[in-house]
Parts: structure tokens; C-alpha cells; sequence
């Protein structure tokens, strides 16, 4: 199946599902400021990233699907490992990262999801997801609290973007460009 087929597939099913997608919830508006709950913000969107693209190689038999989830986690641990590096140049001792209620739902979702309806969920949440992490680390590098995470939060800026001008493309049928690497 190429490219173009996953995107008249996704955009064939997106009103016919039989499940509702579940994106997983924005971070605290807090999070775009102050150094901790920023730490932890980043973290539970790099885990859900990692997590939900592991069932995505699972479950997916779609090549193109397949090579962004592979990509969306080998950067989000890159940048899981950049912010608590940072934090901890910062003076914070970071815990790891763990999901909310929210994006616990999601992930759920996606393991549950039917093939038919799987590569089109999985799409369907990096969106929104990568919308949410963009405007995280946008803001933090802008005016958070401490310098060594606005450097890491700046960044993450150019990946997350990157992340979400191939979903958008996917989920629009188009190919995707430019998803070597950080």
C-alpha cells in the first residue's frame, strides 16, 4: 500500500470508526513556565510518543506508518534524554516520566483498535499530540524559569515540528519528506 492509498484509506474512515479517537490531554498551562512541572510535562509527551509508536509497530502493517513510529521513537528518547539532562544542569533531580489518566486512554485505544481502523487512530492522536508538545516547548523556550531547559525546550522545537508536518502529511495522503533524523 502506498502513501497516497493510507491517505485515502485515513481519510475514507475518519467519520465511519467505530471507536472515538482519544487524543491525549494538553499539558498544565503551568508546564510552559516553571522548570518542574515543564520536566514532567516533557516527559509523559516523549513516553506517550515511545509507547504509543511501540504498538504502532505492533500493529500496523503499513511501511510509511511503520517508519514514523520508528522515527517518533528513536527522537523522543533523544529528547526524553536532552530534558533531564537539562533538568538536572538546572539543579532538578528528575523522576521518570509516567502517563496520565489521558494519555493512558489513548494508548489503550490504540491497542485496542481494529486494523482497519488502527493506522488512522494512530494518526489521528499525533496530531493533536505533537500540537500540544510544540506549544509546551514553544513557550518554555520563551519564558521558562530556568535557562538550561529553555535551551533543551528550544530544541525540541524544530523535531516536534518535524513530527507534525509528517503526520499532517499522512493523514492528508501525502508522502513524507525529510524524516532523517535530529
Amino acid at each position: 500500500m502506498n502513501i497516497k492509498h493510507i491517505g485515502m484509506l485515513l481519510a475514507a474512515t475518519v467519520g465511519t470508526a467505530s471507536s472515538a479517537q482519544t487524543p491525549p490531554p494538553p499539558p498544565p498551562p503551568e508546564a510552559k513556565t516553571s522548570a518542574k512541572p515543564y520536566v514532567m510535562a516533557a516527559g509523559m509527551s516523549d513516553l506517550y510518543e515511545i509507547n504509543s509508536s511501540q504498538v504502532a509497530l505492533q500493529k500496523s502493517q503499513t511501511p510509511a506508518i511503520r517508519k514514523f513510529a520508528t522515527m517518533l521513537i528513536k527522537h523522543h528518547q533523544k529528547t526524553t534524554a536532552s530534558t533531564v539532562k537539562a533538568a538536572t544542569k538546572a539543579g532538578l533531580t528528575p523522576t521518570p516520566p509516567v502517563l496520565d489518566a489521558g494519555a493512558t486512554a489513548s494508548i489503550n485505544e490504540l491497542q485496542t483498535a481494529s486494523a482497519a481502523d488502527f493506522d488512522r487512530l494512530y494518526i489521528g492522536q499525533q496530531i493533536p499530540a505533537h500540537q500540544a508538545a510544540l506549544d509546551l516547548h514553544q513557550s518554555y523556550s520563551r519564558g521558562g524559569d530556568q535557562a538550561p531547559l529553555r535551551m533543551s525546550a528550544k530544541a525540541a522545537v524544530p523535531i516536534v515540528k518535524q513530527h507534525l508536518d509528517a503526520a499532517m502529511k499522512m493523514q492528508a495522503g501525502k508522502p513524507m519528506t525529510n524524516m532523517s533524523g535530529m
